[in-house]
This record gives structure tokens, C-alpha cells and sequence, in this order.
């Protein structure tokens, strides 16, 4: 974070915030080479737009940077991933303190690379900073920025560099870092009689399943319970995916990462609530002890589960987990998971899916999703459609025939395992850029993120 952001610097290059509506009167007092320069590359104004603007010895003198005001938080994101090196300070006259701050925001946003795997350093290494605006909460940017780009970097390494155990040992350095504390079962005798789904999802591969239950915040502040869905690699199993499917299973674990950083977020912030983050690490691999179509699982609440779908395999990892949420007593239960194929068809890959067991919580992620440009869009639990999970041999079956309403049918088998009187919010992701816009590179993604932790701090508060 350090080399995106700077307390001060003489030679810093002015940022212009303009719109098509203000870029008239933005120029009006200036240089006539700057009218003439917009004209000349056709520069309107238009959001997403950078415009460098050479001094009369060629250097760079300033930059115009468009933007739309309804998102402020994309205003420098462009800029922040198109500039060379060097310091930049952004003209505040005109915008509000929270649009300054959400445009610090997206400035760290936009600086985000993931280049573990690059064996070249960058051709340009001199760092493109911006002066700390004055008045902003350097440490809410920060911690905005931060979690973010660490849940993308989890959602981006290598499923072979993010097994379980790496997963796990993310979660206990988290912990430790926000004075927390991390409790991993990783026995596989335990993991099989304590939670027997996770167990079953797991156990084809020779990397063993972790169940990671995460603590942090006062004893006596409302309890709030995370759950993600951590599937390293998805095969899908004995119902193996096809080439085109299977190739980005390793974002099969953005539900734990987003939990992961929003828990992030949540101690960096030092949220009122006595936080619990849960989740289930596996890899749901092919192989002699696979679990098959037609089985009957056990769950950690005693329901059994008819298997029909191999791939319907994060249902079955949430069910132990929403169990043990709801031990909890929770004022709130949040999961996340990339669970359903069917959600995408319904919103597409960058609107986060989401259903609510409580009007008021589903009405208090609207205002923040659209202040923060984290779009989400609820689904309904419509119950008459809970007769497609109907078994002939269990309680329920994992996965409902026929392809109607499958993020509807994967919710309501969720709402099983979760106590009726229980708020909870359950979050259907895709987790993953597939193109590339200003501040969102393509790849990994915290969907969600900003807009529940938003609600969360209206609800809840600070300690400090």
C-alpha cells in the first residue's frame, strides 16, 4: 500500500476530474493547449477516459481524468492503471469528501497486479503514487484496498500453491495479525465424524480436508458468523466437468476468500460484533474413494443427503458449516460459495446473486451496493419449488432434476440447514472478472464485499 499512496511531493502531476457536462468549463483558464490536445484525440470527458497533457518542454503537466459522478469510486481507477511512474495529486474543488475518499478507493483499486508468477519484472518500476487527499481516512482506504486485493490474490494463485492446508494457514495469519484466534481441524478421523459432508467431498484427495473456524471481537458484541465455501479445485468429481468448465475451478474456493476478506476488513475496521468466520477447505477430486451419484450422506445436523450430482458438492460443504453457524446464536449468518451455474444465467457474471432469509437485511444491502458500485440482486426462496429436492431414500437430495431454478433449489437446500428465527443472507458468486474495466482487472474478485461490509458497519458500528 505503501507505494500507491504519498504523504506529499513537489513534482506531483495534477489529476482534472471532468464529465462531458463539466469539461468545458474544466479547461476554461487554462492553457489553449489543452482544449486544442482534447479536441485533437477526441476526449470528451466520457467515464473511464485519461487524457496526458505534455508541458512545453514535453513533461507531463497534467492529466484529465473522466468520470461519472453517480460512481465517484471508478473516478482515478483508469488513470491508476495507465499512467508511468510518478506522483499525482488529485484536483479536489468541486467533489464531495466521500466522493474524495471513494476515488482514493478506487486509486488503489485500479494500482492492483497480481504478478506472483511473473518471472520478468515490470518494464517500468517506478511507482505511480497519488498524494493522500486532504481529510480523507487513510486507514478506511487502506483497509478497503488491502482486503480487496487480498482476496483477489487468493482467487488468483494456483489451485497447486492453494491446497487446504495453504487455506487454512491464511486463515491462522489472519487471525494472528488481528489479535484472533484460529482453530483448524485437519485430523481426518475428526473431520470425518464431526463433519461428515466436508469429510465426503474431500476425501479423494490426498490433500485432506481443513474445517477452519476463525474467533475475533468482544464476547459480549453481537455475534456475526461468515461462512465460505473453500473448494481449491473442483473436478466436479465423479461427474467430471467438461475441459471449458473445469479450467477456472481454482476460483471453486472465492467464497472463502471473500469471507476471508471481509473478515479483514471487518477486524481492520474494528467492527462492534463478535465475529466468526467459517469454512471448509477441500478438493473435490476424482479418484477410488470419490463420492458417488446415488450415495446417501450424513450431515453434521443427522439429515441425510442423496447424492445425484457430484458437482452439486458446495451445497454439501455449506450444510456442516451453516449447521455449526446457527449453534451459534447469530444476530447475523452470511455465507458466500460460486455455487451455481444457474445464478450466472440469471445475472450474470458481474452482479452478485444473492437471497435473504430477512426483508430488513436484504433492504440494507441496496444503498451500499449502489454507493460502492457492488451490484447485487436478490433471488427469491420461493418454498413451492423445495419439492425439486425431494428424495425417494433421504431427507433431501443434493441436486434438483429437470435444470429449472437451480440457484433457487441450491438456496432452499441451504435454508435446511439454518435456524428458522436465524437472519441470514446467503451470496451466490461468480468471484471472477472476465473482462477487464478500470479498477476490476480480469481475474479473481471480492463480489459482495464492500456492499455487506457497508451494511454491516450502519448496523452494527465501531469499537474504535
Amino acid at each position: 500500500m505503501e507505494s500507491v499512496f504519498v504523504d506529499e511531493s513537489p513534482a506531483a502531476v495534477e489529476l482534472i476530474p471532468v464529465t462531458p457536462e463539466s469539461l468545458h468549463a474544466a479547461l476554461e483558464g487554462r492553457p489553449a493547449r489543452y482544449a486544442r490536445w482534447a479536441r485533437a484525440t477526441g476526449f470528451t470527458g466520457e467515464a473511464g477516459g485519461v487524457l496526458q497533457i505534455a508541458g512545453d518542454q514535453g513533461e507531463l503537466e497534467a492529466v484529465l481524468v473522466g468520470y461519472d459522478v453517480d460512481q465517484p469510486l471508478w473516478m482515478l481507477a483508469a488513470a491508476a492503471g495507465s499512467l508511468p511512474g510518478g506522483d499525482y495529486r488529485l484536483q479536489e474543488a468541486g467533489l464531495t469528501a466521500e466522493a474524495i475518499e471513494r476515488a482514493a478507493v478506487g486509486w488503489g483499486l485500479g494500482s492492483y497486479r497480481f504478478r506472483r508468477y511473473r518471472s520478468e519484472p515490470p518494464t517500468d518500476d517506478t511507482p505511480v503514487r497519488l498524494i493522500w487527499p486532504d481529510g480523507v481516512n487513510r486507514e478506511r482506504v487502506t483497509s478497503m484496498v488491502a482486503a480487496i486485493g487480498h482476496t483477489r490474490d487468493l482467487i488468483n494463485t494456483a489451485p497447486a500453491d492453494l491446497m487446504p492446508g495453504e487455506l487454512a494457514a491464511e486463515a491462522e495469519d489472519l487471525a494472528e495479525r488481528h489479535g484472533g484466534a484460529a482453530r483448524v481441524v485437519a485430523d481426518p478421523d475428526e473431520v470425518a465424524r464431526d463433519w461428515p459432508c466436508i469429510h465426503a467431498v474431500g476425501r479423494a484427495s490426498e490433500h485432506h480436508p481443513r474445517v477452519i473456524e476463525l474467533t475475533w471481537g468482544p464476547e459480549d458484541a453481537p455475534p456475526v458468523v461468515l461462512v465460505g465455501k473453500g473448494v481449491c479445485f473442483d473436478s466436479g468429481g465423479l461427474n467430471i466437468k467438461p475441459d471449458s468448465a473445469m479450467r477456472q475451478m481454482k476460483k471453486d474456493m472465492g467464497g472463502a476468500a471473500t469471507a476471508l476478506g471481509l473478515a479483514d476488513l471487518i477486524m481492520r475496521a474494528g467492527l462492534a460484533v463478535r465475529l466468526t468466520v467459517l469454512i471448509g477447505a477441500v478438493e473435490n477430486a476424482v479418484g477410488s474413494r470419490s463420492f458417488r451419484p446415488g450415495d446417501v450422506l450424513s450431515t453434521r445436523s443427522g439429515r441425510t443427503v442423496e447424492i445425484d450430482n457430484t458437482d452439486a458438492e458446495g451445497r454439501l460443504v455449506l450444510a456442516d458449516l451453516l449447521d455449526r453457524a446457527g449453534e451459534l446464536e447469530p444476530a447475523l449468518v452470511v455465507d458466500f460459495a460460486t455455487l451455481t451455474g444457474a445464478a450466472r444465467v440469471a445475472v450474470g457474471h458481474e452482479i452478485a446473486a444473492f437471497f435473504a432469509s430477512d426483508d430488513a437485511w436484504a433492504a440494507a444491502l441496496e444503498e451500499p451496493a449502489r454507493a460502492w458500485d457492488d451490484p447485487v440482486w436478490r433471488l427469491p426462496l420461493h418454498a413451492p419449488y423445495r419439492h425439486m429436492l425431494e428424495s425417494d431414500v433421504a431427507d433431501v437430495v443434493n441436486a434438483s432434476s429437470g435444470g429449472q431454478a437451480g440457484a433457487i433449489t441450491a438456496a432452499l437446500f441451504l435454508q435446511d440447514f439454518v435456524p428458522a428465527e436465524t437472519p441470514w443472507l446467503h451470496f451466490d458468486i461468480m468471484a471472477f472478472n472476465t473482462r477487464a474495466r478500470p479498477g476490476r482487472p480480469k481475474g479473481g474478485e471480492a463480489m459482495g464485499l464492500r456492499a455487506v461490509f457497508a451494511a454491516l458497519e450502519a448496523r452494527f458500528g465501531r469499537v474504535r
